[in-house]
């Protein structure tokens, strides 16, 4: 009788894919989720929770994301300054409109694991607010989300 082997991936031997996702029109909870598990690498077959098995992603039209319900009046960012009573509440519409690549990059990072991994998968993902990236170099491949 032969025995199982457990299969553990090797950071060295992963390759790494990149993907662009367009969040024009995008649900922000279900985008986040599915950028995280790209991150994470749930999407192979090589998976490894404890490995960085993930690959790169590209949002764009961040400025376009919507919410659901009156999120869009109620949700809260929040933020400290440093400083005794410094904590400011910033509301959802406010972030979108100054900083809408932090509110995507919000969403994804409590998605991903709270350690040094998941700062790890963290670098790999790249926001921008409109429509122009940097990243055509890479040539990465359209990701379709949402109805899947």
């Amino acid at each position: 009788m032969e025995t199982m082997k457990t299969f553990s991936a090797k950071p060295e031997k992963i390759t790494r894919r990149w993907y662009l996702v367009d969040a024009e029109g995008q649900i922000l909870g279900r985008l986040a989720t599915r950028v995280a598990d790209i991150l994470r690498g749930k999407h192979k077959t090589i998976y490894t929770p404890h490995v960085d098995t993930g690959d790169f992603v590209v949002v764009i039209n961040a400025e376009k994301v919507e919410v659901t319900g009156r999120k869009a009046e109620q949700k809260q960012y929040q933020r400290y300054t440093g400083y005794p009573g410094g904590r400011k509440l910033i509301p959802y519409r406010r972030q979108l409109r100054d900083h809408p690549e932090r509110v995507i990059e919000h969403a994804v990072r409590g998605m991903v694991p709270h350690t040094r991994l998941g700062r790890a998968m963290m670098k790999k993902l790249k926001v921008y607010a409109g429509p122009d990236h940097p990243h055509s170099a890479q040539s990465p491949e359209m990701l379709k989300i949402g109805s899947d």
